[in-house]
């Protein structure tokens, strides 16, 4: 497994499909960062901002549960799930802060054994009116490449029911290479999620890209090349809200958030 204390960045798009009951797809190019929390708990990283001001920059707080010490928080979550196995790396895939402003609609806490294999992955979700989830991930045979599934409970779009369920597929071939894919020597990865309801599948999405380690030069250049970011994500759920409206999509009052803070 690689342990590497750099944090790498990803460079690449996201992708969205609706297929009822209005076609809607979109795809936007983005970038984001892939963190070893770990191995910054030893030694930090000298590009990124951590918990201070920078173009781009990672706050603690943005996660779990606003603390200072987002690893010990997932660490506290894992223990208290009944997961002992995950004290290899934990890899965040999360959007960073861009000019100290950031809205993270997902991020992914990839949690390994020594031994490099996935003991559970944390998909922690985030809505627009402030609320957060998080589905915890860590049925037998899991890992990368494999299918994951969870029952939705947390309201996301007022465009969907809190109903039916996610499918999870993830590839982080740097990690875990793909024998079929040998050939591909660029490190990337995937992260895909397939709602499905009582009527079968009704949203795929999916972020993606290709992952280097965060240097100065590349910090800037991903900064200059999106420099509104953040704002442009929010316009976008925005926008995509207005063109599902106008297609009369179906309408979903927001319902209570979950009892729990986390689901598995």
């Amino acid at each position: 497994m690689t342990t590497a204390a750099e944090v790498l960045i990803g460079i690449g798009e996201v992708r969205h499909t609706r297929f009822r009951p209005a076609l809607n797809r979109f795809a936007y190019p983005t970038y984001f960062l892939m963190m070893p929390m770990r191995s910054l708990r030893a030694a930090a990283s000298k590009v990124l901002p951590r918990n201070r001001f920078g173009l781009i920059s990672f706050f603690d707080r943005d996660h779990g549960d606003g603390s200072n010490d987002s690893l010990a928080w997932v660490e506290r979550l894992l223990a208290r799930e009944g997961v002992t196995d995950a004290t290899g790396e934990v890899w965040l895939h999360c959007y960073p802060r861009v000019l100290g402003f950031t809205f993270k609609p997902v991020s992914f806490w990839y949690c390994h054994r020594p031994d490099g294999s996935l003991a559970a992955v944390v998909v922690e979700v985030n809505n627009t009116f402030g609320e957060r989830h998080c589905y915890l991930l860590n049925s037998p045979g899991l890992a990368f490449g494999r299918e994951l599934q969870a029952d939705k409970v947390f309201h996301v779009s007022p465009f969907c029911d809190v109903a039916g369920g996610y499918r999870f597929r993830f590839m982080r071939n740097d990690l875990h290479p793909n024998p079929v894919d040998s050939r591909n020597h660029t490190a990337r990865t995937v992260a895909r999620i397939d709602h499905h309801d009582a009527q079968g599948l009704l949203i795929q999405t999916s972020v993606s890209g290709a992952l280097a380690p965060l240097t100065s030069g590349r910090l800037h250049a991903a900064f200059f090349g999106m420099p509104l970011m953040t704002l442009g994500v929010i316009g976008r759920i925005h926008w995509q809200a207005v063109r599902l409206w106008a297609k009369r999509v179906p309408f979903f009052s927001k319902p209570k958030p979950p009892d729990t803070f986390i689901s598995r």
